[in-house]
């Protein structure tokens, strides 16, 4: 029985805990035991609810195959109590690897597991992390990273991901996908994969007008989005229109669109089986070869590479 135990300084954020917790319960060969740092045995969470059933790391014996630490308000405050932090470097040291759930980086972070590797936080924390620790390399986009025996994850529900990745590293993809349909989730968003979409982040910061526009072209990906389709949209002029898009998305029409499209076409790879002809064409794209020339522009691989590193079945050529 591999021995995980799962522990953040309270309050912990809720599903950081009962996310990997589920996960590792319903995996065979786990022996889940949620810990306190303190001498309480429940575990304060940051919805007003307590979980039981949680033994102080002070009487934890035997050996921990991994450490999962949670992150919540309790990994924010920047104070963390030296004794947490002092066990957290010594256990790491006898666990076959060590990992964070959101904010619990910042736990790694003062314990010195980070130092000379890559991690990921939330995204809104990620600047703090790289900030505070400059001994590490911030990678804001990732839903989870691995750099060694040691591993972190994006915000919240990331935790899932990790967690059932770290399970298929055990068991294998068909034990981890059992445990996804059971808990009717995705098996798995790739680690490498976004933690949030660029078009989301460009449509909050938009003016209505162009947040609808947004809309729209989402739902009309095989309509004509040239400059001039989508200025008389907007009743501007080509020109204006082009000065409006810049200023509000950071990106000009077309690589805003080139961008949407793309996004789209990740979707599709990633959660179905079709190839990339029919890819091209439900996402706007004129044939395969343009879909290979805009998504190599946009993010430097190939459709075909994309799918290999984030499908689990390669996708047709």
């Amino acid at each position: 029985m591999r021995r995980v135990v799962i522990v953040g300084p309270p309050p912990v954020q809720i599903l950081d805990v009962t996310g990997p917790l589920e996960v590792f319960s319903n995996a065979p060969g786990y022996e889940v035991v949620l810990a306190n740092p303190g001498p309480e045995r429940t575990l304060r969470t940051n919805r007003g609810l307590t979980l039981g059933e949680a033994v102080p790391i002070a009487e934890l014996t035997g050996p921990i195959d991994t450490l999962l630490i949670a992150g919540g308000p309790g990994s924010e405050t920047g104070s963390y109590d030296p004794a947490f932090i002092a066990w957290i470097a010594a256990t790491a040291k006898r666990c076959r690897r060590v990992a964070s759930i959101c904010t619990g980086a910042f736990l790694l972070a003062e314990a010195g597991l980070l130092d000379g590797k890559q991690a990921v936080t939330h995204w809104r924390f990620c600047d703090r992390l790289a900030r505070e620790y400059p001994a590490i390399t911030v990678k804001p986009e990732p839903i989870y990273l691995k750099d060694g025996s040691t591993y972190t994850s994006a915000g919240i529900t990331a935790g899932l991901d990790l967690s059932l990745a770290l399970v298929e590293e055990d068991h294998g993809h068909e034990v981890a996908l059992a445990i996804a349909r059971f808990l009717v989730i995705f098996l798995v968003r790739p680690g490498g994969q976004a933690q949030f979409s660029h078009m989301l982040s460009n449509q909050s910061a938009a003016s209505q007008p162009l947040r609808e526009l947004q809309v729209w072209m989402i739902e009309n990906l095989r309509e004509d989005l040239s400059v001039e389709r989508l200025a008389e949209r907007m009743h501007m002029s080509a020109r204006h229109f082009t000065r409006v898009c810049l200023r509000e998305t950071g990106m000009n029409p077309g690589q805003f669109v080139d961008r949407m499209r793309v996004e789209a076409a990740q979707q599709r790879i990633d959660s179905s089986g079709m190839g990339l002809k029919e890819v091209a064409g439900a996402c706007g794209f004129g044939s395969a070869d343009a879909l290979r020339r805009v998504f190599v522009r946009v993010l430097g691989v190939t459709p075909g590479e994309y799918a290999s590193r984030f499908r689990s079945t390669r996708v047709s050529q």
